[in-house]
């Protein structure tokens, strides 16, 4: 009964699966069991007090009703002075809104502009919801490959060779999401340069992880690099992930205005405005100043390099040292063919990404859910003592197959 009515739309996406391991962790540890989740893209800090202080004020204030869809005057004005201060973009009120999620946006974009018969150029390894996101839309995801010899990052030649005359969009994601490579200015020329000869092509930019980059590593968005393609960039970001605001759900995007201007109307028909509350929450994390996140790139940084030492011991395993995000994406190729204490042989990083759960009670993600097989997405950003351990466990759990 369920599938007549179920809209055809339906069968084209799939639940996230960073979502699906986020509700077995729970299950097991509703269950008893002492899961470590190192699938979960999310910091374990806590948002900065002076930012929580901001919200409760607007609650005591009583600032808890509907505002403008795309956002609050004060917070526009923020959203402009941050992408002028940090990105040296000029934008006006018009070509900037605030949603419910940096998510949130990316999807209302995709939804005014893609139809079928077009297609999305994905660079993969891709966050898991990219493909999806652009298959409710009604187009046509062009996944193009990316290689772990090239950094994981798109080259020029392989964007040129993608490109058709139905291509709508290119999403580039950097810091990137599974793999924290960081596009470097040159890089990004590069590709700038084989864009402005496909005027045809809007470009998404997708920051979110901006302010997680590692030295020598330096951040830079495609819309400083080549100006002229400013009228086709939208240049999404947040506060989820560099201010430890992911329950907040406040993301912000900057492009041309008739591109805000549609996302603005899908706003206003599904969402309407993102909360009051945490909207001025948000006014203070973008003005007030940011000095924590040096703090917390230095702590991230040692779990980086406590993770890449955990790989190092582990036969089978690999990984580069990623630059940006929280993440390590670490080749298990090794791994296929062997056999667990229980018999049973790994045949994919989907095969290991269960070995790992069962046997060690760690929680990962198959590098499959992002594109990319056989490989595992580690995200490292949990309190160290639990870092430590998790550690342990996947060394123990590792030396036990034959």
């Amino acid at each position: 009964m369920s599938a007549e009515f179920t809209a055809p739309r339906m069968r084209r996406v799939r639940p996230s699966p960073t979502a699906v391991i986020s509700d077995r962790v729970r299950a097991l540890s509703d269950a008893g069991v002492d899961v470590i989740n190192l699938g979960e893209g999310e910091l374990d800090f806590d948002t900065p007090e002076h930012i929580k202080q901001a919200g409760i004020a607007a609650i005591v204030q009583g600032d808890t009703k509907y505002t403008a869809v795309a956002g609050t005057a004060a917070l526009k004005q923020a959203i402009i002075s941050k992408f002028s201060r940090e990105n040296q973009l000029g934008y006006q009120p018009n070509e900037v809104i605030a949603g419910s999620g940096a998510k949130q946006l990316i999807f209302n974009a995709l939804l005014a502009t893609v139809s079928t018969g077009k297609e999305v150029i994905i660079p993969a390894p891709y966050w898991v919801s990219y493909p999806d996101m652009v298959s409710l839309a009604d187009g046509e995801p062009r996944i193009v490959p990316c290689t772990e010899e090239n950094g994981w990052k798109l080259q020029a030649a392989d964007l040129a060779a993608a490109i058709i005359p139905a291509t709508r969009w290119l999403i580039l994601n950097s810091p990137n999401n599974p793999t924290g490579a960081v596009y470097s200015a040159e890089e990004l020329r590069a590709l700038a340069d084989v864009l402005l000869a496909e005027p045809h092509v809007l470009i998404m930019a997708d920051d979110i992880y901006e302010h997680i980059c590692h030295p020598p590593a330096q951040f830079v968005t495609l819309a400083q690099v080549e100006p002229r393609l400013n009228d086709r960039i939208l240049t999404v970001n947040g506060v989820s992930k560099g201010y430890s605001m992911t329950g907040w759900r406040i993301g912000y995007a900057g492009g041309p205005a008739w591109l805000i201007s549609s996302m603005q109307v899908l706003q206003s028909q599904s969402t309407s405005n993102a909360s009051s509350i945490s909207q001025a929450a948000t006014v203070v994390a973008l003005e007030q100043d940011n000095g924590f996140l040096a703090e917390w790139r230095a702590i991230l940084d040692t779990r980086r390099q406590k993770m890449m030492a955990c790989i190092a011991q582990i036969d089978g395993l690999s990984a580069d040292l990623p630059p940006g995000a929280f993440y390590v994406f670490a080749n298990c190729t090794g791994m296929l063919g062997k056999t667990t204490p229980k018999g049973l042989t790994i045949g994919s990083d989907v095969d290991f990404v269960e070995y790992l759960l069962d046997a060690a009670h760690v929680a990962t993600l198959q590098g499959s859910a992002f594109g990319a097989s056989p490989y595992l997405r580690i995200a490292y950003a949990i309190d160290d003592e639990r870092l430590d351990e998790a550690c342990a466990r996947i060394i123990h759990a590792c030396a036990a197959l034959s």
